[in-house]
């Protein structure tokens, strides 16, 4: 059986309409499919085009250098950092904190707008100040007294480091312990009490 020209091309203008229907049907159908294995693609695209524009140059953690930047306070020495401090006996948390470098025993109070440092502590890290720099008059539970303000170069508790961290010193006399306030506290990404225990996250 012979079919005209005209026929013919009826003929093969139907079959293709009938595959580009079941094609389309096919997508409908197994749409979800095909959309996860485009997603894959993609992804695994995006991610060698990222590999060939670090080749050859060595990987590096998202850390900060240790260095201060002076002229402007840097939050933290290293970040994702999480420490945990139980509650001591009469329910305050106390840390072994790093003031300049030297080792201070600090309470950590959130009442404290500043860190505090007793007078012996600012000597143990290097900080001198004279009768005249005791020009703020500040009033506290134990009464009214005078500090001294002072910038400290750094503070750090298990890793957690902050720069440039605003403090007062009290007088003479005047602390027992050296209280870790809101100047450092504030600048963590989270200062967090749970099931009697403080965490402290930068």
């Amino acid at each position: 059986m012979s079919f005209s020209s005209g026929t013919r091309n009826v003929v093969a203008e139907a079959g293709m309409w009938l595959a580009a229907a079941v094609i389309m049907a096919l997508s409908i159908v197994y749409f979800e499919d095909l959309k996860g294995i485009f997603a894959i693609g993609l992804k695994s695209a995006h991610t060698q085009v990222a590999g060939d524009t670090n080749a050859g140059q060595p990987r590096t953690a998202l850390v900060g250098t240790g260095a201060p930047n002076t002229g402007s306070a840097q939050p933290s020495l290293s970040f994702g950092k999480v420490v945990e401090l139980g509650a001591g006996p009469n329910g305050h948390f106390f840390a072994d904190a790093r003031v300049n470098g030297r080792r201070i025993r600090v309470m950590v109070d959130t009442g404290a707008s500043l860190v505090a440092l007793s007078y012996e502590d600012a000597a143990d890290a290097g900080i001198y100040v004279t009768p005249s720099d005791f020009k703020y008059r500040v009033s506290t539970a134990n009464g009214t007294g005078r500090i001294a303000l002072v910038t400290l170069d750094q503070v750090a508790i298990d890793g957690i480091t902050v720069y440039d961290v605003r403090a007062a010193v009290g007088e003479r006399g005047a602390l027992t312990t050296t209280l870790l306030g809101m100047s450092f506290l504030s600048r963590l990404k989270r200062t967090e009490m749970r099931n009697g225990r403080l965490i402290l996250e930068n």
